[in-house]
């Protein structure tokens, strides 16, 4: 029986899914539209308006550094997205579904922000560091001297061949 359970459990452990949340939130504030199945969908639809309170609020502002880690993103959540969300108390987000996806046939949606559909994203950086690229490096000792070693040999063995056929009887 699933009495007074809740939520639904992605197939995650509790970590997991904060995690799997936090993540699709953070995209979702950044590029104000994601492609994500059905079920996340829903269970991060009520997470998103709690933050867009919380963001409204100048004395709960503090609190969105436990959902968004970013604080860029909490500054463009506050200066740019809760102004253009208007007067609403709920129901921030609208979804659409595309369809079934291929490979497993769950149904996708297409969630975004309403009134933020405009917004240019942000172009996030790469953490990684890029690599610089590394001159080529001139060959080693020890490869110019197999080189030559190979040469030697196939010389050797081209002078075998001609000297079989200079012996050899014309007919």
């Amino acid at each position: 029986m699933r009495h007074r359970v809740y939520g639904s459990l992605l197939g995650r452990n509790k970590d997991e899914r904060d995690r799997l949340f936090k993540s699709l939130i953070s995209s979702l504030f950044l590029h104000s539209t994601i492609e994500t199945s059905d079920k996340k969908a829903k269970a991060i639809k009520g997470l998103i308006d709690k933050i867009i309170n919380l963001a409204k609020n100048k004395n709960t502002q503090r609190l969105l550094s436990s959902y968004l880690n970013n604080k860029e993103l909490q500054e463009r959540l506050i200066k740019e997205i809760v102004p253009k969300l208007g007067n609403r108390t709920s129901g921030y987000t609208s979804v659409v579904r595309l369809g079934r996806r291929l490979g497993d046939q769950t149904m996708m949606v297409k969630m975004s922000l309403i009134g933020v559909e405009e917004m240019k994203p942000v172009k996030e950086e790469s953490r990684v560091k890029e690599k610089t690229e590394t001159p080529v490096k001139k060959e080693t000792k020890i490869k110019q001297k197999a080189k030559k070693v190979v040469k030697k040999s196939v010389r050797t063995a081209n002078k075998k061949v001609s000297t079989s056929r200079k012996g050899a009887k014309k007919s």
